[in-house]
């Protein structure tokens, strides 16, 4: 059974075809929102950022929303490799007091979630901001009008009201809701944003925590984030809203292609957007995307026939040592993810490559 499964925009696909893939290809590499589905994509991780890409010197972009921005950081920090094991480590033990029969309170799933990531980053600002070749780009919702802050009656209103209005436009949604971008002060993303409304904010060291804290926010599980430093005064919260799988357009770069170790092979534009089947098509925004993800049949031999997800945490309640045994499981089969990837990019033969679609 073939694990690894590679699809790509008719741009990559001719280039693997002719050239297959070099580290000096690479030119992003977005890393989707989806909570504990990104736990299958950690080796991947730890070979493309702990070796892979060390055998080239361009600038790469890293653009990440929720748990996708939390691991580009990563691949900021010294050995990352040694780092991704840790935050799969840190996700999989991830546990939150509450009350018998009730889930968690936002505020102290924010209160812990945070204090995990100043463990991680806390006096390590310049090592990520300052990488040599990186370029951290991370992607925040922040809240207009009704959602400007955070309430017990205004937030599920205003959500209601993104929710209407996505449906009916994806570009109407900005209505409620704009596209925040903390980004590398250095070097601008070098593709155009232009498909829905957009704030770009330095990255700093000041706002590096908070942003990565907002863009992993999820509403009602996490509070939002409040008047980050640098950036326009409100709320702000998951990156994945506003751009689930970073369905951004690729083809703007004058130069390179896209690298994106995904979940799946589609890529979803946000998250409203999850049932909205006809926004999964791929686009010629994808033109030069090369996607690995896992294959549907892999998918199906994890535990409960799945990839981790949120749903788990209700699946397994309070049997945490149930939950990290499924989870563990679920990242030590997915070293295949890796194994396969490493043995097509030695012999191309092994995967062919895919159409978008």
């Amino acid at each position: 059974m073939q694990a690894l499964q590679i699809h790509a925009g008719p741009r990559a696909l001719r280039h693997l075809r002719e050239q297959g893939l070099r580290p000096a290809d690479v030119r992003a590499i977005p890393a989707a929102a989806g909570g504990p589905k990104g736990l299958v994509l950690n080796p991947l991780d730890r070979l493309i950022f702990g070796n892979w890409l060390a055998g080239s010197t361009q600038p790469v972009h890293l653009l990440g929303a929720s748990i996708g921005a939390w691991r580009m950081a990563t691949a900021c920090l010294d050995d990352p490799a040694a780092a991704f094991a840790q935050m799969a480590d840190d996700y999989i033990h991830q546990h939150y007091d509450h009350a018998p029969g009730k889930a968690p309170k936002a505020s102290h799933v924010s209160e812990v979630f945070g204090a995990k990531l100043a463990e991680r980053f806390g006096g390590r600002e310049a090592k990520v901001l300052e990488h040599p070749r990186y370029r951290l780009h991370v992607f925040t919702s922040r809240g207009r009008h009704l959602l400007g802050r955070e309430g017990r009656f205004r937030t599920p209103l205003g959500y209601l009201g993104a929710f209407a209005t996505n449906a009916l436009s994806r570009k109407a949604m900005g209505g409620w809701l704009e596209r925040v971008v903390f980004s590398d002060a250095r070097e601008p993303l070098p593709l155009h944003l232009h498909d829905f409304r957009t704030h770009v904010v330095p990255l700093r060291a000041d706002n590096l925590q908070p942003s990565l804290l907002a863009s992993c926010s999820i509403p009602f599980w996490l509070q939002a984030v409040h008047d980050i430093p640098g950036a326009p005064r409100g709320a702000y919260w998951d990156g994945g809203i506003t751009d689930y799988h970073l369905h951004l357009n690729y083809a703007s770069m004058d130069a390179g292609l896209v690298l994106y170790p995904h979940f799946q092979k589609t890529v979803i534009p946000g998250w409203l957007d999850k049932a909205l089947r006809h926004r999964h098509r791929a686009t010629q925004h994808l033109d030069n995307v090369v996607v690995l993800s896992p294959s549907p049949a892999w998918i199906a031999s994890l535990p409960n026939a799945k990839l981790p997800d949120r749903s788990d945490f209700q699946r397994y309640g309070d049997d945490l040592a149930a939950r990290v045994r499924a989870w563990s499981t679920a990242v030590r089969e997915s070293e295949r993810l890796a194994e396969e990837f490493a043995h097509w990019l030695e012999s191309p033969g092994a995967i062919v490559p895919q159409p978008l679609a």
